[in-house]
């Protein structure tokens, strides 16, 4: 991948629906440049889909969290299984350092929050958890 994947990729980060032409003229490059490389990114599993932001009021009052999961010993497979079926995780994460996952957990208020995390804290092999709230989304 080089600076102009690169500026492409940023391009498509902020308007994903951005004519091919657009990006051309951003790009100061060809039609064709950009389709190749759109379809280069694609057939690579560099660009793995297109999506869309929604404002964060749009959806009816979804709370947002990380909880940040340190495992005992080698349990972290049986951990992120039973992470998976959990209804409240949206993503999971592996990591370095103090904790070994960060769970996104999703609710629609503090209550389901809470009865989540009591869930969660019941799996076997957790042995700490630290749960943050989003409070505010920043465009990049």
């Amino acid at each position: 991948m080089d600076d102009l994947d690169r500026q492409l990729i940023g391009l498509l980060r902020n308007d994903a629906r951005a004519s091919v032409a657009s990006l051309a003229k951003a790009l100061k490059v060809s039609r064709g440049t950009v389709q190749n490389r759109m379809a280069r990114l694609g057939a690579a599993g560099t660009i793995l889909g297109y999506t869309v932001r929604l404002k964060p009021d749009v959806e009816e009052q979804r709370m947002r969290a990380f909880m940040t999961v340190a495992v005992e010993g080698n349990q972290v497979d049986a951990v992120i299984r039973a992470l998976r079926g959990e209804t409240a995780v949206s993503a999971l994460y592996s990591t370095n350092g103090r904790w070994d996952v960060v769970a996104e957990l999703r609710a629609d208020s503090l209550e389901g929050f809470d009865r989540a995390l009591a869930r969660i804290r019941l799996i076997e092999g957790i042995s700490q958890t630290e749960t943050s709230l989003l409070l505010s989304s920043f465009k990049f």
